[in-house]
């Protein structure tokens, strides 16, 4: 849960950054995409406290795929939009995977949850 914070933390600050710390359309671009996905996926990671304490083990990998995914995706926009080559986008789509196998695995424990009559 800490994890989740922070980065909720960190998607605000750059999210910001990119209003208005940096003037190329290009970057801004960049860091409001990163910053989008990372706090979706901050309150995800959050939400799958919920999940685990409802019954679904299998929800306890989902977080890690969803920060993994948070690295990879966000970090390698946060990280072109201050220069870093943009060769570094190929990474991007590998942290897309990581949110969707997150969306997958949660969604599959999800069938495991406490039905209440």
């Amino acid at each position: 849960m800490m994890l989740a914070a922070v980065s909720g933390l960190l998607s605000v600050a750059f999210g910001a950054f990119g209003a208005h710390g940096v003037s190329d359309p290009k970057a801004q671009e960049w860091l409001k995409t990163g910053a989008g996905y990372q706090a979706i996926h901050a309150l995800a990671t959050l939400a799958c406290a919920l999940f685990i304490a409802q019954g679904a083990r299998g929800a306890r990998f989902a977080p890690a795929l969803f920060l993994g995914g948070t690295v990879l995706f966000s970090g390698s926009l946060y990280l072109m939009a201050l220069g870093a080559p943009r060769w570094l986008g190929a990474v991007t789509p590998l942290g897309g995977l990581g949110f969707m196998a997150g969306w997958l695995v949660l969604a599959w424990s999800a069938r495991t949850l406490r039905q209440d009559d």
